[in-house]
C-alpha cells in the first residue's frame, strides 16, 4: 500500500521557516518585504545594531540608505519621497536629540496626512526611565503628531509591528507611524517569524471607504438643482488619486473648480473650469465664486482657517456636500448639508454610476451662465505680473520657471514664494509638493531631494526664499554626496517675505527681526563649496537664459535670482474677513488698460483679447496678465 501524502499545515511551514536572527535583522528584512527601497537617515549609538544590519542590505543591493545631514531632512525627505509617489517614506534616527530632530517633520507629515514610517533608536531596555545618556521619551513626545506609536519591547514582535505601521500609515486617512526600538532589542536573538504585507488584521481599525448610498443619492440631487455649483478640492483628492473621477465630474456636470494648496494639480490647471486656489492669497475669482456660490461640493478638505477663517458664514450662500474618509473632519468647521464619509475616488465612481445611469435626464448646460460669469470674473481681476523698471519681480520668475518647465515636480518651502508658486505654477497630480498645514520653512530642499531618489528619471524643482534655504541648508551635503540632480531657485529679497508683508500691513512698517540682508551667505558661492553648479542673477535680460541652462545641465544647480525687495503677495484676505473681501485688489481690468496676455509656453506677449498665442497656439488664460 502507498503511503498517504503528508500535507503540511500554515504552522508547520511557519516552524520550518524559522531562523535565529537579530532584532535588527527582522527590521531590514521586514521594510524590505514591505517594498522599501530607500531609507532616509542619520547613524548615531543607539540605532547602531539597525545600521549593521543596513550594511549588508546595501552591500547586497536590496535597499539604499541615503545619508542626510539632519534628521529634520530626513523625514522632510521621507515625505517628499510619500507624496510624489504614493508610496510610504521611511526615515531612520538614532535616540534622544536624532529623535526629537524628527518632530517638526512628523508634524509637517501629519498635518497634510503623509504616509510615513520613522524608526529611531532608544536606549536599552533595562535604562528605560533612568535618564540614561541621550534617552528621551520619543513615543510620548510624538503622540499628538503621529497616526500610531510604538515602543518595542519584544524584539519577535518586530515583523508584526512593522507590517502594523505601514498598513496603518497607508490606509484610510494617511499619517506618520513611529516606531522606536531599544538598542537591545535589535541585537537580540529571535525565532523570526516574517509577515508579509496584508497579513496584519487590526481589532477595531476599519476606515469607511464607501459613502452611503442613500447620502450619494442625495448629493446627486443638489447637483442636479443647483444652478451655482463650485467644487473645492482638497489635498484628500490627490491622496484618493481621483483626478480621473474629478475630470469626468467637471466635465459631465460642467462644475468650475477651486482648490486648496494641498489640492493642486489634481485637475488640468490651463482648463477654462479650473479657478485655481481660492483661500488667504488664492485668486479673485476663485474666492468671488466661494462667496456667490449656491452648492460647494467639498472633497478631501477641512475647512481650514486659510480658507475659510469665518468658519460657517464659509460660502454662507451654499448648501455643502463634503466626502471625506475622517468622520472628526466631516462638520468639524462648517457644517454640511449631506455628509458623506469615504474615500473620496470611491464615493465619485459610485455617485458617477448613479449620474450614467440617470442619462438623459442630466442637463450639464443649466450651468452655462454661472460658468460665462465665472469666466468673465477672471478677465476683470487677473493675477497680475509686476514688471519693475529694474530689477525682476518675484512673478516673472515664476511665470518663466513655469513655460520652461511645464511637466516638473516642484517642491516649494513657505513664504511670499510659496504663494506665488501657488499662483501661477501649473502643475498635475502629485507633482505640486508643499507643506500645507504645519507651514514648515526648510521643507523644500530635502523634500526635493526625496522626490527626486523616488523618481530619478524626473525634472525636480525646488523653489525657495533666502529666509527658508537657510533653514535646512546644510543638504546641498546630501545632494552633493549623492549627485541628486535637483535643480534649486532662491527668491532671494533680503527678507523673511511674508512676515515683512505682514509687518507692513497691520503692524505701521515697524519691520522687527525680518531684515536678511546682513548675516545671509552668497547662496552661489555656498554651492561651489559643495561642488554643485551655480548662477546668480539680477536683471531681467538674463532670466529666461538662467533658467535654461539650470533646467539642461546634467546634474544639481542652484539659481540665486535676486528679486524686488518689496513686493507684497496679492490678492490677500485678511484673517476674519470673507473670502470677497480681499486686500490689494487691483481695478478691474476693463480700468486697468494692460499690456497683454503673455503666453505661458513661448513668452510672447499678445493682445488682451486674444484667446490662442499668435505664436505657438497655446491657448491663454488671464492668469498671465502683464499690467
Amino acid at each position: 500500500m502507498n503511503p498517504q501524502p503528508r500535507v503540511e499545515n500554515s504552522q508547520e511551514k511557519d516552524m520550518q521557516n524559522q531562523q535565529k536572527v537579530s532584532g535588527a535583522f527582522a527590521l531590514v528584512d521586514s521594510l524590505k518585504r514591505h517594498g522599501v527601497k530607500h531609507i532616509f537617515g542619520y547613524p548615531g549609538g543607539a540605532n547602531l545594531p539597525i545600521y549593521d544590519e543596513l550594511y549588508r542590505a546595501e552591500q547586497a543591493g536590496d535597499l539604499q540608505h541615503i545619508l542626510v545631514r539632519h534628521e529634520q531632512a530626513a523625514a522632510h525627505a521621507a515625505d517628499g519621497y510619500a507624496r510624489a509617489t504614493g508610496r510610504v517614506g521611511v526615515c531612520l534616527a538614532t535616540s534622544g536629540p536624532g529623535a526629537t530632530n524628527l518632530v517638526t517633520g512628523l508634524a509637517t507629515a501629519y498635518m497634510d496626512s503623509v504616509p510615513m514610517v520613522a524608526i529611531t533608536g532608544q536606549v536599552p531596555r533595562g535604562s528605560l526611565g533612568s535618564d540614561a545618556f541621550q534617552e528621551i521619551d520619543i513615543y510620548g513626545i510624538t503622540l499628538p503628531i503621529v497616526k500610531h506609536s510604538y515602543l518595542v519591547r519584544n524584539p519577535a514582535d518586530i515583523s508584526r509591528i512593522v507590517a502594523e505601521a505601514f498598513h496603518l500609515a497607508n490606509s484610510g486617512r494617511p499619517g506618520p507611524v513611529l516606531i522606536d526600538i531599544p538598542k537591545d532589542v535589535g541585537i537580540a536573538k529571535i525565532d523570526y517569524r516574517p509577515v508579509e504585507p496584508g497579513q496584519v488584521k487590526l481589532i477595531g481599525y476599519k476606515p469607511t471607504v464607501k459613502g452611503n448610498p442613500r447620502q450619494i443619492h442625495q448629493a446627486l440631487e443638489l447637483i442636479q438643482q443647483a444652478k451655482k455649483p463650485l467644487l473645492y478640492v482638497g489635498g484628500g483628492a490627490i491622496i484618493s488619486n481621483s483626478h480621473g473621477e474629478i475630470q469626468e465630474l467637471i466635465e459631465r456636470f460642467q462644475i468650475p473648480l477651486t482648490t486648496t494648496l494641498m489640492g493642486k494639480g489634481i485637475f488640468n490647471e490651463n482648463h477654462p473650469l479650473c479657478l485655481g486656489m481660492l483661500g488667504m492669497h488664492g485668486t479673485a475669482y476663485a474666492n468671488f465664486a466661494v462667496a456667490e456660490c449656491d452648492l460647494l461640493i467639498a472633497l478631501g478638505v477641512r475647512f481650514d482657517d486659510r480658507v475659510a477663517s469665518q468658519g460657517n458664514d464659509f460660502a454662507k450662500n451654499a448648501k455643502v456636500i463634503h466626502i471625506d474618509i475622517d468622520p472628526a473632519e466631516v462638520g468639524k468647521t462648517r457644517q454640511p448639508d449631506i455628509p458623506i464619509v469615504g474615500d473620496v475616488r470611491q464615493v465619485l465612481v459610485d455617485l458617477l454610476r448613479h449620474a450614467h445611469e440617470l442619462g438623459d435626464s442630466i442637463n450639464p448646460e443649466k450651468n452655462q451662465s454661472w460658468c460665462e460669469h465665472l469666466a468673465q470674473l477672471r478677465l476683470e481681476y487677473p493675477l497680475e505680473i509686476s514688471q519693475p523698471e529694474t530689477g525682476i519681480s518675484p512673478q516673472e520668475v515664476i511665470v518663466e520657471i513655469a513655460r520652461q518647465a511645464p511637466d516638473a515636480f516642484y517642491t516649494t518651502d513657505v513664504g511670499q514664494h510659496q504663494m506665488w508658486s501657488a499662483q501661477f505654477l501649473k502643475t498635475g497630480p502629485r507633482r505640486w509638493i508643499s507643506s500645507g498645514g504645519l507651514g514648515t520653512m526648510g521643507y523644500g530642499l530635502p523634500a526635493a531631494v526625496g522626490v527626486k531618489i523616488a523618481l530619478p528619471n524626473e525634472q525636480v524643482i525646488c523653489i525657495s526664499g533666502d529666509g527658508s534655504f537657510q533653514m535646512n541648508m546644510q543638504e546641498l551635503g546630501t545632494i552633493s554626496q549623492y549627485n541628486v540632480g535637483i535643480k534649486v531657485i532662491i527668491l532671494n529679497n533680503g527678507w523673511l517675505g511674508m512676515v515683512r508683508q505682514w509687518q507692513h500691513l497691520f503692524y505701521d512698517d515697524r519691520y522687527e527681526a525680518t531684515n536678511l540682508e546682513k548675516g545671509s551667505p552668497n547662496f552661489a558661492k555656498l554651492a561651489d563649496v559643495y561642488n554643485i553648479r551655480s548662477l546668480n542673477i539680477s536683471r531681467r535680460e538674463s532670466l529666461a537664459g538662467a533658467i535654461a541652462e539650470l533646467l539642461t545641465y546634467d546634474g544639481p544647480m542652484l539659481l540665486d535670482v535676486r528679486v524686488t525687495r518689496n513686493e507684497d503677495c496679492f490678492p490677500m484676505v485678511a484673517p476674519g474677513h470673507g473670502n470677497d473681501d480681499m486686500m490689494g485688489l487691483k481695478s478691474k481690468i476693463t480700468q486697468t488698460n494692460p499690456q497683454g496676455l503673455v503666453c505661458p509656453s513661448c513668452g510672447t506677449l499678445n493682445p488682451i483679447n486674444h484667446k490662442c498665442c499668435s505664436e505657438c497656439g497655446t491657448q491663454l488664460t488671464t492668469d498671465f496678465v502683464l499690467a
